[in-house]
């Protein structure tokens, strides 16, 4: 729920964020970044499988009273692939994708998991939204003194210490800046289920920037124990922040919807020696490129039969191929929530946008994001042509995802 300028490198004048900073000035600063949704648990089943959300049936949020919806223990996950490959797997924080223990993320290749299956938590009593117990440490439920920001970073940094000697995969996955969005300065705000969505811009401001901290305190572990060198280190958020309290720039809308706002995020990545400091990459990314990256860059094999839908993009942001060799992709996501459906599809500079609800006709809109990257000006009729191909490549993307099953 982060806001696509809520972060130094991205231009937030009123939030510091250091160790961003250094961490963008040591890598490189992606600014056509998307998430494969614009809710939490599409985005993150995509992170985890490199699969397009509806291929593996996650294109809402998966909720405590549907214990039937999660991420099936059947399905690749990255961690899964990873630790075959010998790496251990940590996942400190959030994990939303599935409540039962065959969703879990032990039963996804996870060696080691300290957080909550919920979409937040309250960030000092650790309870749902509904005031239950909510921390785990693997698959019990435990009690723990602190500020959840701050157990995420202990219990990273521990597993970087403990691993150092060995190849490690840690899925840090901070609440900050979700409700309840609590300060640490303020441990005796009580929140409950009537105040947990209360909106107020300085705490906020407190929350992601305690969660600064503990990013500088993660990049510390891994210079500490001489790991800096040889460890890729890619920071992002799962969708835009809600447009009430966050700065989402120049897109439009957020969370939630297919507009910009909604979808672009920031992503920041550090590989020495193999991506270029201090620079910026315009090249459009989405969230299952970076599990195929990852994969390629580990080595990590694909059971027989297995593709992905995403791509290297190590090459790509390190500049080696040219357009011409990389070729131009296509993007695509589509939503179906209460009173909104869209469907999007990004190729180059162009972006189809169809925007609807219940009892009213979809409005389809096309928009040049290289001089409108705020889609103010509908260029659908004046690029009929344009429109029908790119809506056309959505409908067989469409029959794709359903020939899936999804």
């Amino acid at each position: 729920n982060l806001g696509s300028s809520d972060i130094g490198p991205y231009g937030a004048d009123d939030i510091h964020t250091p160790h961003l900073d250094q961490l963008a000035r040591d890598g490189v600063r992606l600014t056509q970044s998307y998430s494969n949704g614009p809710i939490c648990t599409p985005a993150r089943a995509a992170l985890m499988t490199g699969l397009y959300p509806g291929r593996v049936g996650l294109e809402t949020n998966v909720q405590e009273i549907e214990p039937e919806r999660g991420l099936s223990s059947s399905e690749v996950s990255i961690a899964r692939l990873l630790k075959k490959n010998g790496y251990s797997t940590g996942l400190f924080g959030k994990w939303h994708l599935g409540f039962e223990p065959e969703h879990r993320p032990n039963a996804h290749g996870f060696d080691q998991f300290f957080g909550f299956l919920h979409f937040s938590i309250d960030y000092f009593t650790h309870r749902s939204q509904d005031g239950k117990p909510a921390l785990y440490a693997n698959t019990e439920l435990i009690e723990k003194d602190g500020y959840i920001t701050d157990l995420i970073t202990d219990q990273a940094v521990n597993f970087i210490e403990a691993n150092n000697d060995q190849p490690f995969f840690a899925y840090v996955s901070y609440n900050a800046p979700l409700p309840p969005r609590q300060s640490p300065d303020k441990p005796d705000e009580i929140r409950t289920a009537d105040t947990w969505f209360d909106i107020n811009r300085d705490d906020y401001v407190s929350v992601i920037e305690r969660a600064d901290e503990g990013i500088g305190r993660i990049l510390d572990a891994l210079n500490v124990n001489g790991l800096s060198e040889n460890t890729i280190v890619i920071f992002t958020s799962d969708h835009g922040g809600g447009t009430e309290i966050s700065n989402n720039g120049q897109f439009t809308h957020g969370f939630a919807t297919l507009w910009e706002g909604g979808i672009r995020v920031p992503c920041i990545i550090r590989w020495p020696g193999q991506v270029p400091p201090a620079t910026t990459c315009e090249q459009p990314v989405i969230g299952v490129d970076l599990t195929a990256s990852i994969l390629s860059a580990t080595n990590t094999s694909l059971p027989a039969g297995r593709s992905l839908d995403g791509v290297d993009v190590f090459p790509m942001i390190s500049g080696i191929p040219n357009p011409e060799e990389r070729g131009e992709r296509t993007f695509f996501w589509r939503i179906n929530f209460p009173g909104r459906q869209q469907s999007a599809a990004r190729k180059g500079r162009w972006k189809y946008l169809a925007d609807g609800g219940p009892g009213f006709a979809q409005t389809r809109m096309l928009f040049d994001l290289e001089n409108d990257v705020g889609e103010q000006h509908n260029l659908a009729y004046q690029c009929p042509e344009l429109l029908n191909e790119l809506e056309q490549e959505l409908a067989a993307w469409n029959a794709d995802i359903a020939a899936d099953g999804a």
